[in-house]
């Protein structure tokens, strides 16, 4: 992360965010997601976009279409879901939540419009599992590649932050197709 100040920041936030604080951005974020999905065609959103640097975008992440947006979210929000999951019961994270933060998360070369049940249906297991879990703060943590050690709570936090960085990806994507100068 280039911006020294953007870490202490997010982790700040993370720590002032409360769980239905961050329940609350994720199901504001789906809506908005669905929004902008709705008004797209789906060769539209099969198309790839090269959009400019943008904080939390890496340089492989700036081509891509609507739909491979969607499914690197499908692959990251399971896989945090997992974390929250087994973090929250005092578990080392496995399985979806084992995943390589750099190659793990990529999607494929060319996603399809099942990204949108996929990602819809990602998004409420999370907010399924979070309401269950009977703590998130203090539990077991895990590595984030940028954010260090995180705990159930943080890692919740984080799916929002997520969710929102990859929203404004999204928007972009969408502003460039509709501008054919841009």
């Amino acid at each position: 992360m280039k911006n020294l100040l953007l870490r202490p920041l997010i982790r700040t936030r993370m720590v002032l965010t409360s769980r239905e604080s961050a329940s609350r951005q994720i199901r504001r974020f789906l809506l908005e997601y669905r929004g902008l999905y709705a008004g797209v065609g789906q060769e539209e959103a099969r198309r790839r976009v090269r959009v400019p640097p943008m904080t939390g975008i890496d340089e492989e992440m700036r081509s891509w279409s609507l739909f491979q947006i969607l499914e690197h979210q499908v692959i990251v929000n399971r896989s945090i879901t997992a974390i929250v999951r087994a973090l929250s019961l005092g578990e080392e994270p496995g399985g979806e939540g084992a995943i390589d933060p750099k190659r793990g998360v990529l999607p494929s070369e060319d996603p399809g419009p099942e990204q949108l049940g996929a990602f819809r249906e990602s998004v409420e297991r999370h907010l399924e599992v979070v309401a269950a879990l009977p703590q998130l703060r203090g539990t077991r943590r895990k590595e984030h590649p940028v954010f260090g050690r995180l705990d159930a709570h943080d890692w919740h936090a984080m799916f929002a932050l997520h969710l929102q960085i990859h929203l404004w990806q999204a928007e972009e994507v969408v502003r460039r197709m509709s501008d054919p100068g841009g």
